[in-house]
């Protein structure tokens, strides 16, 4: 192979690692987030949940207030019995007891639903506590491998970029105008093989045969009339060796 079409060739691969690198770094913010993204939201639901129990303790309060309220009321009228002195104010009082007794039972029973719906509350905090642990433990290892992985993509960018610079400088420029003006074109694939039976591997357009030629013999600089890449031919592997046994 000449050393032109093989100096393309490891630019095209240069650049595609640098591309490749950019991109993951690119991400990186992204990927991190996304790392995130389920502690957050079990770290949400935990918080939605103990807002849920404070309100059902607040409103509980409120509710055994108000059934002291009746309670007293009904004890107040109890000891007015006592001093009625008509049967019409004997009758009024016992409605005003009956009628206490009624919302007091009522806010009972509603404090009775209070107390079991924080029982499954409490029992839905403790789940949500032991997500946000295992959620925040998951987080912390795949942000500590991203961390790992963006100090070798950084790594790896900055070697291949100076591995590019080091090509360049050995590179004709008229050979690097060409390279550069096709991938401009061709979203960075300025360069691809031909297949073995004479087609472009990119753009799958056959190959004229006296191109296909020139092609295979990996000698000269040249770009399949279709998409403009510049082409170059890997052969296919020499046949193993038959082993032979030689008997005496």
């Amino acid at each position: 192979m000449s050393p032109d079409l093989d100096r393309l060739i490891r630019l095209q691969q240069l650049d595609s690692t640098i591309e490749d690198a950019r991109r993951r770094i690119a991400a990186h913010p992204r990927r991190l987030a996304e790392a995130d993204a389920r502690f957050i939201d079990a770290q949400q639901r935990l918080e939605t949940a103990r807002q849920r129990f404070k309100d059902n303790q607040e409103a509980r309060r409120g509710l055994e207030k108000d059934a002291a309220v009746f309670q007293g009321r009904v004890s107040k009228f109890k000891d007015q019995l006592s001093e009625v002195k008509t049967n019409r104010e004997y009758q009024a009082l016992q409605h005003e007891i009956e009628t206490a007794q009624r919302d007091l039972g009522a806010v009972e029973e509603t404090v009775l639903e209070q107390m079991m719906a924080a029982d499954v509350i409490a029992a839905e905090i403790k789940q949500a506590e032991s997500a946000v642990a295992t959620h925040r433990k998951e987080a912390d290892a795949e942000k500590t491998t991203l961390g790992h992985e963006l100090v070798s993509v950084e790594a790896a960018l900055m070697e291949a970029s100076r591995a590019r610079a080091s090509l360049l400088a050995r590179t004709e420029p008229r050979l690097i105008a060409l390279f550069e003006h096709v991938a401009r074109a061709r979203k960075g694939v300025a360069i691809c093989s031909a297949t073995r039976d004479g087609l472009c591997s990119v753009c799958h357009v056959r190959l004229r045969p006296q191109v296909f030629q020139l092609v295979r013999q990996n000698d000269s600089i040249i770009q399949c009339d279709s998409c403009q890449r510049i082409l170059y031919y890997v052969p296919p592997p020499a046949p193993a060796e038959s082993a032979v046994t030689h008997t005496t």
